[in-house]
Parts: C-alpha cells; sequence; structure tokens
C-alpha cells in the first residue's frame, strides 16, 4: 500500500477529540486525587488551587491514617503470625504513599508529555498516520482499563470482603463482635474494637483503599497511554523512511529527497525525546511497584499456604485475585516497555532494509546515522538500575517464590 508522503505540516481538524481519546481514562484516574497536572496554557483560579491543595491533603491523610498505626501495630505485635499478616497490606498501603508522592512531584513532567501528545494529534499528516495513531490509543486504553478493573476488583474485593467478616474479641470478661479491619490497626492510640470508633476506621480505610489503587491505576495507565503513544509516532516513522525509497522519490531532485530525510530525522528525534520523558516520569514509579509487588506476591503465598486447611474459601479465592492484579501489574509495565524498546530498535531494522543503494550516495550515508541512534536505544528501567522487559517479568515472579520459600523456613 502506497501512502502520499507530505513535508508541509498540516492540522488534524480533529486533533482536540483525538488527544482527548488517547488520555481521557488518565484524566479520569487522576484528578479525582489531585494528581492531573494542570494546563500550563489555562489559567488555574485561586478555588481550583486551593482545591486541589485540599483533595491531596486528605489523600496523603488518608494513607497515613492507615500506615502509621499499621507499622506500630506491626513493631509492638509480639505473635509473628500476626506481624506477617499485617506487613502485607502495609506494604500495598505504602507503595501506595510513594507512588502518590511520585506522581505529584512528576506534575510538570507529566504535562510535558501531555502537551507533546497534543502537538502530534494536531500536526497529524494523513488519514492512515490518524489511524496508526488511533490503533495504539486504543490499546492504551484498552490496558489502562483492564489494570483499573484488575486492580480495584482484587484489593477492593479483599477489603471489602474483609470488613464484613466479624471478628469474635475477648476484652478481659467480655466477648465482643467487631468488623474486621483490612489492615490492622494499633489500639493504643485508638481502640478500634468497639463501635462507632470501628465502623469509622473501617470507612476510612475503605476509602484509603480507594485511593492507594486509584494511584496503582493511574500511574500504570500514565506508562500504557504514553508508551502506546510513542509505538504510533515510531510506527508513523517506519511508514516514512518505506516511502522515502520509490520510484518517485529516484526520479525526483536531489533537494526533495534531502528535505524527506529531515523531516524523518526530526520526527525520529522529536520521539527518542518523548521516550526520555517517558522515563523520567516513570523510573521512580516503576521501581516502588517491581519491589512491592514482588513482596506482595510473597505474602500473597504464605497467606495461602498457612490458611490452605483452614479451607476459606473466601479468603483463597481473594489472595488469588490480589496475586493475578500484582502479577498482570508488573506484567503491564514489563510488556509496554518491552514493546517500546523493540520499536525504538525496529526504526534501524527498516532503514536498512529500505532500498537505500538506489539514493544519492550522500542521502544513503546520512541513513547510517539514523541507524546508530537506533541502537542506542532509551530504555525503560525502574530505579535507572533494572531494564523492564519480559525477562524481568520472570525474574520477578522467581524472585517472589524464592522468597517465599526464604519466608516459610524461617517462620515455620
Amino acid at each position: 500500500m502506497s501512502h502520499s508522503f507530505r513535508v508541509s505540516p498540516t492540522y488534524n481538524v480533529t486533533h482536540e477529540q483525538d488527544s482527548e481519546y488517547s488520555i481521557q481514562l488518565n484524566r479520569w484516574f487522576l484528578k479525582p486525587i489531585g494528581a492531573w497536572p494542570n494546563s500550563a496554557n489555562k489559567p488555574v483560579s485561586i478555588t481550583e488551587k486551593l482545591l486541589y491543595r485540599c483533595i491531596q491533603f486528605i489523600c496523603h491523610s488518608l494513607i497515613a491514617f492507615t500506615i502509621v498505626p499499621c507499622v506500630l501495630y506491626i513493631i509492638f505485635e509480639p505473635n509473628v503470625h500476626l506481624k506477617l499478616k499485617a506487613f502485607g497490606p502495609m506494604i500495598h498501603w505504602l507503595m501506595g504513599g510513594v507512588n502518590y508522592c511520585s506522581l505529584l512531584l512528576r506534575g510538570y513532567e507529566i504535562r510535558k508529555c501531555v502537551d507533546h501528545m497534543r502537538t502530534d494529534w494536531r500536526h497529524v499528516n494523513s488519514a492512515y498516520d490518524r489511524e496508526l495513531m488511533l490503533k495504539n490509543a486504543k490499546f492504551g486504553r484498552f490496558v489502562s482499563a483492564f489494570c483499573a478493573i484488575f486492580m480495584q476488583g482484587g484489593v477492593c474485593s479483599y477489603s471489602i470482603i474483609t470488613s464484613f467478616t466479624p471478628a469474635i474479641v475477648q476484652i478481659g470478661n467480655v466477648t465482643i463482635t467487631m468488623h474486621q479491619l483490612p489492615c490492622p490497626f494499633y489500639t493504643e492510640l485508638v481502640d478500634a474494637r468497639f463501635s462507632p470508633t470501628n465502623e469509622i476506621v473501617l470507612v476510612l480505610q475503605l476509602l484509603s483503599t480507594i485511593i492507594v489503587n486509584t494511584v496503582t491505576v493511574g500511574a500504570c495507565s500514565l506508562a500504557a497511554v504514553f508508551a502506546m503513544h510513542a509505538c504510533g509516532q515510531l510506527n508513523i516513522l517506519m511508514v516514512r523512511l518505506d516511502e522515502l525509497v520509490d520510484v518517485s522519490s529516484i526520479k525526483s531532485e536531489h533537494k526533495t529527497t534531502r528535505r524527506k530525510l529531515t523531516a524523518i530525522v526530526e520526527h525520529h528525534l522529536r520521539t527518542l525525546s518523548f521516550v526520555s520523558q517517558i522515563e523520567t516520569v516513570m523510573h521512580q514509579i516503576c521501581l516502588v511497584e517491581l519491589m512491592g509487588c514482588t513482596t506482595d506476591m510473597c505474602m500473597l503465598g504464605y497467606y495461602t499456604i498457612t490458611e490452605w486447611k483452614l479451607h476459606d474459601t473466601k479468603n483463597l479465592l481473594t489472595y488469588f485475585t490480589i496475586f493475578i492484579a500484582m502479577s498482570c501489574n508488573i506484567f503491564i509495565f514489563c510488556y509496554i516497555a518491552e514493546i517500546l524498546t523493540d520499536q525504538c530498535q525496529k526504526v534501524g531494522d527498516v532503514t536498512y532494509m529500505t532500498n537505500w543503494y538506489q539514493l544519492h550516495h550522500k542521502i544513503a550515508i546520512d541513513l547510517i546515522l539514523i541507524i546508530s541512534r537506533s541502537n542506542a536505544v532509551i530504555k525503560i528501567t525502574a530505579g535507572k538500575m533494572i531494564q523492564l522487559s519480559i525477562a524481568t517479568f520472570g525474574d520477578v515472579m522467581k524472585t517472589a517464590f524464592a522468597y517465599l520459600n526464604i519466608l516459610r523456613t524461617v517462620a515455620t
């Protein structure tokens, strides 16, 4: 299929709808928790700023309200099994708190990425380019929705099932029935065993559950949408490379071909700059997710083994659901990083596979620079230390089960 190559800038008349389609879910996830950055071109009123600050303060407070009593519970609880039982939920809330801070601190970089995407949508050259970008945007939305369903469904189901499971507590000579809390609470701070304190603490913990899950979903959806947009731009770039050498190019003037090559190089550098921005935004979040999910999967395996004899179907099913959600979360980060790395390297392969020998020798030599730049791939990493890939996902799973074996040996 042949697609016309346009060197002069054109504008996509539906760019606002297209860019909105690509980032819509991200805004839905992040705006309610005050983590969606304000537009640089749109002035923000004092009321909006105060509202955002209030939302962020409430979210920080709810997360801290769950984490701090749980940490104190782990420190002062003498029973090792109960300590380990509380450790898994605490890690999940801690991950959410750290990632929430990362999203707020990286607000400027996130806004730059969003503005970059809007500009790309505005300068779409042809209907075929728009189709390629929409295809990748659709996949990014699918990944975002998938992550939201699994993360919210898995962890929220655990919290709801736990809260509706009554716990019988012996206090002196009195036996009371209370709602079991999703995350253990240090009773020396506030005695959450009695009503109505028990119900208040339960509601606040459920609200914090929604917040930390939304943070995880929002971070994952940002990574997916940004990476898929970059892949769309690289696909367009490869189409341009295919069109660089055709019958019309061979017969055209040297200046026309040079102008086409200039546009390709500028497009390539712009896309690589966007990939570098994605790495800046995501590397801290990816490190937290990698370490936290590895620990949580280890703990979930331990909970499943220790409670298998009790034949508690509800808890076992919930643990399995959360384990699948954590696995999918890590897999999504690793998968999209692998796709992005492959697409960056593929640009060099496509450049070499063109009929470059039919070009003028001065232009053909310039293609070497594109191939060389494609080999120096900007990788998506966890903390700028661990490159994310499918192999990394396998290592995470092996590490989680290795930790589980050590934990079983030590705790039993």
